[in-house]
């Protein structure tokens, strides 16, 4: 379907969400988070999107909420506004890879929705940050939850305590973007990742994102438990006796991605 707010590309296997209205600063006003929402279910549900790139323009990723349509709001009003959650959630569940590419000022939600991607590729360019405090709130799309998750706790509260935003370089210091690249090679390196990881089995990656994801927010022992069981689901699948054939004889496996009787 044509969307407003977002355009979405398939090609060779990666499925690319590009938010396209960068003259608004990408401000994610509601429409602009339910187009996000519906682009990626279907590019979840699509089999030849292997992997999935979120980007924005080449000097502003998201500039945040639309603070006019929050300034009156009521608590409950907020309450029933869960669209930034509900998407974070799901870029995060979806069973591929989800890379940002990022350049310019990715601020507040914008923040939020890059931290809920698997990796992260910066624009020498980015500028980052969750400056809520400035406002009068605090990030409310799981931002808090997931910058101490990347970045520790200490650092995670002077990020947010402060307001401030931080550079490329200092963001990849911190471990909260994997590389930096100059702008102009930001999708292309992006590219690269992806097609790094959708040559392994669609199965694989599913599976070790169960394990990482679930994994970091459980005790050890279950998680140890999680990991055994997300490794022997591996064993009904075709892709495994695919890839251990292929290595036994030496050449690359071809991966069909189909669970075997």
């Amino acid at each position: 379907m044509p969307y407003e707010f977002v355009r979405v590309d398939l090609e060779e296997n990666i499925g690319t969400v590009t938010l396209a209205r960068p003259e608004r600063r990408n401000v994610l006003m509601e429409e602009v988070r339910l187009e996000l929402l519906d682009a990626f279910d279907r590019l979840e549900k699509d089999m030849e999107a292997r992997a999935i790139i979120l980007t924005g323009g080449p000097d502003i990723f998201a500039a945040g909420a639309n603070i006019k349509a929050m300034a009156e709001a009521s608590p409950m009003e907020m309450y029933h506004r869960k669209r930034l959650p509900e998407l974070c959630r799901k870029i995060e569940a979806i069973p591929k890879p989800v890379i940002a590419a990022v350049a310019g000022y990715c601020l507040g939600g914008g923040c939020e929705i890059v931290l809920a991607c698997d990796l992260r590729v910066a624009a020498d360019n980015l500028r980052i940050g969750l400056p809520e405090v400035n406002i009068g709130i605090i990030p409310g799309g799981g931002g808090n939850i997931r910058l101490v998750r990347a970045v520790g706790k200490a650092r995670a509260k002077e990020l947010i305590f402060t307001g401030d935003f931080i550079s490329a370089e200092e963001a990849m210091r911190i471990g909260l973007v994997n590389r930096v690249v100059p702008k102009d090679s930001l999708l292309q390196e992006a590219r690269n990742l992806a097609k790094r990881c959708i040559r392994h089995s669609r199965h694989s990656l599913a599976m070790a994102k169960v394990a990482i994801n679930i994994g970091a927010e459980i005790d050890l022992e279950s998680a140890h438990s999680l990991e055994a069981l997300a490794f022997c689901m591996m064993f009904s699948t075709g892709d495994q006796k695919e890839g251990m054939r292929a290595f036994l004889e030496k050449r690359k496996p071809v991966y069909e991605g189909r669970k075997e009787d």
